[in-house]
């Protein structure tokens, strides 16, 4: 009796540590670094920067002759029309901005701290392999969502503030009203998070291979600027459909009225091939790196 209540009374060992608990450790450990602050401001910063340059554009083109082009052109569609600012913030940073902010994260996750010998902790604590690396993935996945949400929350609020109007107009001539265009924008956000979770996740799996993140982000960004070359050449036309920059110029879609979603579709798919595809390398490199 006394053997049997002695037995009971041995706690149970945890082999694993709580899901949870990770979790909100990783949202912690991002969101407290500086660089992740910065980058958060900057994208907080750059639609209200935009909307200033584009509200004192308007000004000078509405007291200047007319046919001003460029600035002036882009300025005098804007005008009166704020709730495109926030679209064309987002079409204009996912071309370099966001990429390279997602880039960022993903070399933090793996290779920062493989650097500074924090990433081998965790490889000997009872965390899986596989769990540590969809913990890592989760936390820069939530960086990212919030990143695109402040720069779309700044772009609306830019937007009316600085340029007016309640409605938007489409490129195809029709005006939505109020809130027709809140949801456009917020699809134009969605898509673009997509996009730039894709980009993460493959430089997640160039992270998971190399300590030095500055290698990460040269890499990342590299391909970003080799893939739009290769875009912008016509003859290579056959080759496109499998660069990730090629759907990032539907985002323009959600601009028109009504809205086409074949291209939408393609760079959703395209984009979640280019994740997953990511996601695998990082996950394969992860189960058999020794240490």
């Amino acid at each position: 009796m006394t053997t049997l209540t002695a037995t009971a009374a041995i706690p149970v060992r945890r082999t694993h540590a709580p899901i949870g608990r990770l979790l909100r450790s990783e949202l912690r450990l991002v969101l407290r670094r500086p660089r992740t602050l910065i980058a958060l401001g900057l994208l907080v910063l750059v639609p209200i920067i935009a909307g200033v340059a584009i509200a004192v554009a308007a000004d000078e083109v509405s007291s200047g002759p007319a046919g001003a082009d460029g600035p002036g052109a882009l300025a005098a569609i804007l005008n009166d029309n704020g709730l495109v600012l926030p679209v064309f913030v987002l079409f204009m940073s996912l071309q370099m901005l966001l990429p390279m902010v997602g880039a960022m994260w993903s070399a933090d996750a793996l290779a920062g701290e493989a650097s500074t010998g924090a990433l081998r902790n965790l490889l000997v604590a009872p965390v899986g392999r596989a769990r540590l690396l969809a913990v890592k993935a989760f936390g820069v996945a939530t960086a990212i969502v919030i990143g695109v949400g402040l720069m779309t929350l700044s772009g609306i609020l830019s937007g009316l503030l600085l340029l007016g109007g309640n409605g938007m107009l489409t490129i195809s001539g029709t005006t939505l009203t109020f809130w027709p265009a809140l949801g456009r924008i917020l699809l134009a956000a969605l898509l673009v998070i997509i996009q730039v979770l894709a980009v993460a996740a493959v430089a997640l799996a160039i992270s998971s291979v190399t300590e030095h993140p500055l290698i990460v982000m040269a890499v990342s960004l590299g391909g970003i600027i080799v893939f739009g070359v290769l875009n912008a050449i016509a003859s290579l036309d056959w080759l496109h459909p499998f660069l990730i920059t090629h759907s990032w110029f539907s985002l323009v879609d959600v601009m028109r009225d009504p809205m086409p979603t074949d291209a939408i579709w393609q760079g959703v798919l395209r984009a979640a091939c280019y994740a997953a595809i990511g996601g695998s390398l990082a996950l394969a490199r992860m189960l058999t790196k020794d240490g």
